[in-house]
């Protein structure tokens, strides 16, 4: 991968965050620490998955290492790795056993999106899927206490929070998908 590459999945994770993620309203604290630089993103270079276990390894060991203040979350994307979503899917099985050989459960989580996220039990063209979709397979490392904070902020649902971003979604269909995450 080219810092060229690197570059463009970079400038595309970040127009899914800034029209998706907060533009959408998707995460209630995504805003804040977003404009405040407190997002990590870090686009992998893995050719292999322990290489990229070892990348996850690191960012774990570095987000719970630094204060909120400087790093709240981190985005750990890999473009090439994850084609298959049902394999990055099987695959978050691994993650949690690494969180958990970190001693962070509780402290941190990790979400997943991919470019083909699909909730089961839906039907695969419902934009309820969208709420997990990015551009590239990605693993969102969240602070336990950031989420707890932004949840109270939004009235201590998080039930609530789901079934506003599945109806914003559906309201906003396929086509406003694409159209919301299309370049400039």
């Amino acid at each position: 991968m080219s810092a060229t590459d690197d570059e463009q999945v970079l400038a595309d994770t970040r127009r899914w965050i800034e029209r998706a993620v907060i533009g959408l309203n998707l995460c209630p604290f995504a805003r804040s620490v977003y404009v405040k630089n407190q997002v990590r993103i870090v686009v992998s270079r893995a050719r292999h998955l322990d290489a990229f276990l070892d990348e996850l390894d690191r960012e774990l060991d570095l987000l719970v290492n630094t204060p909120a203040e400087e790093i709240d979350t981190t985005l750990l994307v890999h473009p090439t790795l994850f084609p298959d979503f049902e394999v990055f899917n099987d695959f978050m099985n691994v993650v949690d056993d690494v969180v958990a050989e970190h001693e962070l459960e509780g402290v941190i989580q990790v979400a997943n999106f991919h470019p083909q996220f699909l909730f089961d039990g839906e039907a695969a063209d419902d934009p309820s899927h969208f709420t997990n979709r990015a551009p590239y397979p990605t693993l969102h490392l969240l602070r336990e206490d950031s989420v707890e904070r932004a949840v109270a902020s939004e009235g201590g649902d998080a039930e609530k929070i789901v079934e506003r971003n599945i109806a914003t979604l559906r309201t906003l269909g396929a086509e406003g998908w694409k159209a919301l995450l299309s370049k400039p």
